[in-house]
């Protein structure tokens, strides 16, 4: 497994196998279905696609879990189906139009419920949980807010209604015993879920469990050493509309290209390979600097890569991995507009929540040197992933857990069995889509998302935007350092470098007079040979 230095692989996986980010994501397959569903359809309906890096997570314990939870869920909807079948074949049986084993209203009316309850719900709806918080918004007096709530006041009103008929004389057992045998399978699935997440998602139990592993069987055997070999590898496939999958989102990228001139010594020539490494030098000394404390700037990545562009078939890029120093040495410097070389710094903050990569490429050529610099930011998990540690906690907690067990699940049954139907339909779709088209085989594709960008929320907080910043402009910081050094090294003028790109407090970069160069920040942007003399933080223009 080709892994970067500060990713070496332990002794039950890579570094990230017991990473907060890694945890949250394991737990939110089962939170989310919509989410599951995702990570699934990424990692094994294309399975042609390469694995995007995996930045701060393991990507394969998330896929096992993933799978885990969906032939959990499956078997409940098969249970579930056979349940309406019996029901519905016994309705079916009645003597006659009026004497049925379950009258059509009481079981149109318990699928209006169960609809109804996942529709509010959604993929998203724990359905383990009658939260406070829920019963709190509900009593704001808005709709969006009252939403929540409704479900479990159309089962109040079902089982209302059914235990009202049922003392009145009215011949609707089945109309009791129906929904509750519905309850038996979804009570078992719930329980083995709380079973996990006690065993082995609460926060000990996974920082010191083993790495969760696939199922076994060629496919998935085959799957799990291509994401062990590729997820953290320091070669990746890209596609020229998609690049920098995993990274996160652009953070104000921005390029400077300038004439190198020599000074008053005679100037040597000047390679992209002696600036990457000059680059590294102040970097690195940020991790010394930071080790006394708790600044995240202590475990600082710093490593190189390089991107190819789609069109290598997943077994001939495995093929290439192992002639990764090959590549590093061949594109550093180069310039081509295919295969791209970049030196990675990559800050986990905010316990993995918050993930900053700044990518640089340099390259010297023709007299001039350009150099582009992408930050890139990966947001937080979604927080209703953190449920994982509440009912961690309840689970811990035997007194009166039965009768509490009980209520919730009737309560929650219905979105639940609904939800568990849907995912035994599109579990029998996706299996027999994978049986008919045999990804594996199908044409050479770059990755689309990657399993920490699929459960990321949109925004972050004020706090995280405020380091976020802080990072970005450190590392831009050290790394215009190491350039100024390369130019000094090999005897280039600097003053030109020096007041090109001087970065001002709000994060804007101020350009000074320049001869013979350009420079570039924001969206979007680019670099022509013009003279500039300042341009906004997220322009490209200047005056001429």
């Amino acid at each position: 497994m080709t892994v970067p230095e500060q990713v070496a692989a332990t002794g039950d996986g890579p570094r990230y196998t017991h990473s907060e980010a890694t945890r949250l994501l394991c737990a939110g397959v089962y939170f989310d279905g919509t989410f599951r569903r995702r990570v699934i359809e990424q990692l094994v309906e294309h399975e042609e696609r390469p694995i995007a890096p995996s930045l701060g997570i393991d990507a394969l314990p998330v896929l096992a879990h993933a799978l885990h939870a969906r032939r959990r869920e499956t078997g409940t909807g098969l249970v579930l189906l056979l349940i309406w079948v019996l029901f519905i074949g016994l309705g079916l049986a009645g003597t006659g139009s009026e004497q049925t084993v379950f009258p059509v209203p009481w079981f149109v009316a318990y699928a209006v419920v169960g609809v109804v309850t996942y529709v509010v719900q959604g993929a998203t709806g724990t359905a383990f949980t009658l939260d406070r918080a829920v019963l709190k918004q509900a009593t704001r007096g808005r709709l969006k807010a009252v939403l929540p709530v409704l479900p479990f006041v159309l089962m109040l009103v079902y089982w209302g209604a059914a235990g009202v008929a049922l003392f009145s004389g009215a011949d609707v057992w089945a109309a009791v015993v129906f929904p509750l045998l519905l309850m038996l399978p979804v009570w078992e699935f719930q329980t083995r879920i709380r079973e996990i997440v006690r065993g082995e998602l609460s926060r000990e139990a996974f920082r010191a469990g083993p790495r969760k592993e696939l199922p076994g069987g060629g496919q998935f055997e085959r799957i799990g050493a291509a994401i062990d070999r590729e997820q953290h590898a320091r070669l990746t496939i890209y596609d020229p509309f998609r690049p920098f999958v995993g990274a996160g989102t652009p953070y104000k990228p921005w390029s400077v290209a300038m004439e190198l001139k020599g000074g008053h010594t005679a100037a040597k020539p000047l390679t992209g390979r002696e600036v990457i490494d000059l680059i590294k030098e102040p970097l690195e000394g940020l991790r010394e600097s930071s080790a006394t404390g708790r600044d995240r700037l202590r475990d600082l990545e710093v490593d190189e890569l390089v991107y190819l562009p789609v069109g290598l078939a997943r077994d001939r890029f495995a093929q290439e991995l192992d002639q990764t120093g090959k590549h590093l040495e061949a594109a550093v410097g180069e310039g081509g507009e295919g295969r791209r070389h970049f030196l990675r710094v990559r800050i986990g903050a905010w316990d993995e929540q918050v993930g900053i990569s700044v990518l640089v490429r340099v390259h010297t050529q023709g007299g001039m040197l350009v150099l582009e610099v992408v930050p890139h930011v990966l947001n937080p998990l979604r927080p209703e992933f953190r449920s994982v540690d509440v009912i961690a906690r309840r689970a811990t907690d035997g007194s009166g857990a039965l009768p509490r067990d009980i209520v919730r699940v009737l309560l929650t049954g219905p979105g639940a069995g609904v939800a568990a139907g849907l995912c035994l339909f599109r579990t029998v779709v996706s299996d027999v889509r994978v049986w008919l088209t045999m990804p594996r085989y199908a044409l050479p594709d770059g990755p689309v998302a990657s399993v920490r960008e699929l459960g990321s929320v949109e925004e972050v907080s004020l706090f995280q935007e405020m380091d976020i910043s802080r990072y970005v402009k450190t590392i831009q910081d050290r790394i215009a350092s190491g350039v100024r050094g390369a130019l000094h090294t090999k005897g280039y003028e600097t003053g030109d470098f020096e007041q090109s790109v001087v970065h001002v407090s709000e994060g804007g970069v101020f350009i000074g007079e320049m001869s013979n160069s350009a420079v570039a920040v924001g969206d979007q942007s680019s670099a022509k040979n013009v003279r500039m003399e300042k341009a906004g933080r997220d322009g490209g223009g200047g005056t001429s």
